[in-house]
């Protein structure tokens, strides 16, 4: 059974919940219980060992804690001598065994039913004599791990948590990031360290501070255990959504993990992590969303930390706060002296360009390209994520660039590089194949510039070709006479005053020298103007799209005007039929 039958097969329940419940009020109830389920299941191989260890060191009047950690193999166990099963065949006791079994968990386990308010729900389903028909029903899913693997599971959640969405009117691609995308974000993280990953024993960790269901932490590591079993990928998180975070806690104790590092939170105004730098990091924060509810304490950062904080750069509009996840991963690298760090984030368009000389989000990009910490921007095809068709890009940031990168930017355009989907999944229309992947990672692994039937696909840049001077251009105020007004004291003493109605801008790119534009581009037309240096400003865009155009020449008139005829006459025919 694919994952997709399965979600299909378990949200079923919500025919069971129909009347009693809204539609958006579903996945209170299946959400959680799925996880309780998979999690009965997991432990059921070592329920009777775990048990009898508990007794024993009850007895020893002993912590049994570590001792029954060591029996699952997990972060976790249950002490209750029930499972679901053995639930469902007590109907009189339903609810009163439910919620002794929920709190024989491990302290772990039970801040996850916390998170979903569980509790809650077991009271409501019992008033509305619903729990054990509920149960039953969860009681009788096959959710072993010998039957459904975590990669399988790891899909079930995040199609529930779609439906979940979609019923609730809430924006499912908050919540996590197709799976092929992932994929090549990990792929071109790891890409260039392939040699280093494939030691044996080695150890490397890996952060998300939008972590979502953990889609993105589990495929870095699938793909490190695929590559070398014997290699450790340790897995930090961080998420704002509790059902969202519940489900990563979940998915984490299960996979072994150390759930203490997933941590609740909104992580631009409380960071789970002070202090901790990683070796890798994946994100993709919400796209456009404002961070006017976390301003102050962004602001407080910003002004009395700078550099030493984490938006030391500057601060992007309120309206979209997707580059303070930029710049907060960045505060997160490793020193280079220790080894260094490389991260992919998904961004939207208007990181690349918006905001002019001197604004918050040109000073970031200024940061960013002069500290040569950008390695490659690779650009989507549209239609990709469930909640929004618009046009994404991956930032692949690094401190510790291979010598033959250093000091430049590749820019890969993968917009062409999709297939249609079967079915759409609310906005997604479009993914990747595994022959997509394979042929963007190779363009980014071999550094080069590349064309596809006559277009570019990858360019490489200098970082200065990004940035550009905003100079202010004067001109003299001017009397009745026509006479240019100077100034009568200080330091524009005889000097022409400006006329602020004249005043103009330009852009110089950096690779040019100011005065020869202006002598070329700016004199000729006004031969009275001068640059008032003291107001020029640098800043930096990263035009993508005008770095793939290619122009296609217009038809000629000859071609234009036989399509015409064309129409005519085919227009004057059918007026011809209906006069008969």
């Amino acid at each position: 059974m694919n994952q997709q039958t399965l979600s299909a097969f378990i949200w079923s329940v919500a025919d069971l919940l129909r009347g009693d419940y809204k539609q958006s009020e579903y996945g209170r109830v299946i959400l959680p219980l799925t996880v309780l389920r998979r999690l009965d299941c997991v432990l059921q191989s070592t329920k009777a060992a775990v048990l009898a260890e508990w007794a024993a060191k009850q007895k020893q009047d002993l912590n049994p804690d570590p001792f029954l950690k060591r029996i699952t193999g997990l972060g976790f166990y249950n002490t209750s001598p029930l499972d679901m099963p053995k639930l469902v065949g007590d109907s009189d006791h339903i609810q009163e065994n439910l919620n002794s079994y929920l709190n024989r968990f491990s302290p772990a386990v039970r801040d996850i039913f916390d998170r979903f308010e569980f509790h809650g729900q077991i009271q409501r389903l019992s008033k509305t004599g619903l729990l054990y028909q509920v149960l039953e029903k969860f009681a009788a899913f096959d959710l072993h791990p010998e039957t459904v693997s975590n990669h399988q599971m790891g899909l079930v959640f995040e199609e529930l948590i779609r439906k979940f969405a979609e019923l609730s009117n809430e924006t499912a691609g908050e919540h996590f990031t197709p799976r092929e995308v992932i994929r090549l974000m990990v792929n071109l993280l790891f890409i260039e360290d392939d040699d280093v990953l494939s030691k044996p024993g080695v150890v490397r960790t890996i952060y998300d501070p939008t972590a979502g269901t953990g889609g993105m932490l589990s495929i870095a590591g699938e793909y490190l255990e695929e590559h070398n079993p014997q290699a450790r990928m340790t897995v930090y998180g961080q998420e704002l959504n509790p059902e969202s975070y519940a489900i990563c806690k979940a998915d984490m104790l299960i996979k072994g993990q150390e759930v203490a590092n997933i941590v609740f939170g909104n992580t631009l105004s409380e960071d789970g992590h002070p202090g901790k730098h990683f070796d890798y990091m994946l994100s993709n924060p919400p796209f456009g969303v404002e961070w006017k509810k976390v301003e102050k304490e962004v602001r407080k950062e910003h002004e009395s930390q700078g550099f030493n904080g984490r938006f030391g750069p500057g601060l992007p509009r309120v309206s979209d706060g997707s580059m303070l996840f930029l710049l907060h991963l960045i505060a997160k690298m490793r020193p280079v002296a220790e080894g260094g760090s490389r991260f992919a984030i998904v961004l939207n368009g208007s990181p690349l360009f918006t905001g002019g000389a001197g604004s918050g989000e040109s000073e970031i990009r200024r940061y960013v390209l002069e500290n040569d910490l950008l390695e490659a921007i690779v650009g989507l095809p549209t239609d990709m994520f469930y909640n929004t068709g618009i046009a994404t890009y991956v930032w692949i940031v690094s401190n510790r660039k291979p010598a033959h990168r250093k000091g430049k930017v590749q820019l890969i355009d993968a917009s062409g590089f999709w297939q249609k989907m079967r079915k759409s999944l609310g906005s997604k229309r479009k993914e990747l194949s595994d022959d997509h992947i394979d042929q963007i990672t190779r363009l980014f692994g071999q550094f080069i510039e590349a064309s596809q039937e006559g277009k570019p696909i990858s360019r490489i840049f200098a970082n200065r070709a990004f940035g550009y001077r905003t100079i202010t251009v004067e001109r003299p105020q001017r009397d009745a006479n026509g006479q240019v007004v100077v100034g009568e004291r200080g330091k524009l003493k005889g000097k022409p005053l400006a006329d602020a109605n004249l005043r103009d801008t330009e852009n110089v790119p950096l690779n040019q020298e100011v005065e020869d534009y202006f002598q070329r581009e700016v004199l000729p037309h006004a031969p009275d103007a001068w640059i008032d240096h003291e107001k020029t400003r640098i800043g930096y865009e990263i035009p993508f799209n005008r770095h793939f155009y290619v122009f296609q020449p217009p038809r000629s008139l000859a071609e234009i005007d036989a399509d015409l005829r064309q129409v005519v006459g085919r227009i004057q025919t059918m007026l011809g039929e209906i006069m008969q």
